[in-house]
């Protein structure tokens, strides 16, 4: 994504403006450190096509590919968790629909650098299968998912935490994040709502599921 705008009228309907490419590297080199920390976890909560996102996983692929890149499984287990630390909303399911694609065409074609003709496709549908669930249509204010016309329903946003927890087995936990939104806040405080939020735990626990990395959604574990 190269122009800035799409349409005037969905800058007038969503003010949707998209970064341009220099200002995305330089504000992510204000975090350099973080974005080249494998797990370390970014929430784009207005994700547009995921330019943020993209650049900061580029950034974590280049990072796994220097230290795992003499071993598929390790670059596979380490790729896959790069992916699974970034979350993105977007009111817009185009837009959502393009982040998701941008960011599996990233991982895989670095994938096929690294390990050629060892590549997996049940690796690839994992890696498919965790941005399904990570990058979200909806409202990331109100943190609601969202109808056709964009307006919010009464369903939560539900986000994802990946975590290996042997050596092929990836856990994944179920949480609903509204709460770090709509939490109580200091006496005194007029700041709009969504500018950030008072409680300290993750939000609402829901389910967890563990299955082999290579196996996600294709189980009920999964």
């Amino acid at each position: 994504m190269t122009d800035q705008v799409k349409s005037k009228q969905r800058v007038a309907d969503y003010g949707e403006v998209f970064t341009a490419e220099r200002e995305v590297k330089a504000m992510c080199d204000l975090v350099k450190d973080e974005t080249e920390r494998i797990d370390s976890r970014f929430l784009e909560p207005a994700c547009g096509e995921g330019a943020f996102l993209a650049e900061i996983l580029a950034r974590k692929l280049a990072v796994v590919r220097k230290k795992y890149k003499r071993s598929v499984t390790d670059y596979e287990k380490n790729s896959l968790l790069a992916v699974s630390s970034l979350y993105g909303v977007d009111i817009l399911a185009d837009n959502a629909a393009a982040c998701r694609e941008r960011l599996f065409d990233i991982w895989n074609a670095e994938y096929k650098a690294v390990c050629g003709k060892e590549c997996s496709d049940d690796v690839r549908r994992s890696v498919r299968f965790v941005l399904s669930l990570n990058i979200i249509c909806g409202n990331g204010i109100s943190m609601r998912r969202v109808d056709d016309n964009g307006n919010d329903t009464e369903i939560p946003i539900v986000f994802s935490e990946w975590a290996f927890i042997s050596d092929m087995n990836i856990q994944r936990s179920d949480y609903t994040f509204d709460e770090l939104l709509n939490g109580d806040r200091p006496e005194n405080d007029d700041m709009p709502d969504w500018f950030g939020c008072f409680e300290t735990d993750e939000g609402t626990f829901l389910k967890k599921y563990v299955c082999d990395y290579r196996k996600l959604g294709v189980t009920d574990n999964g």
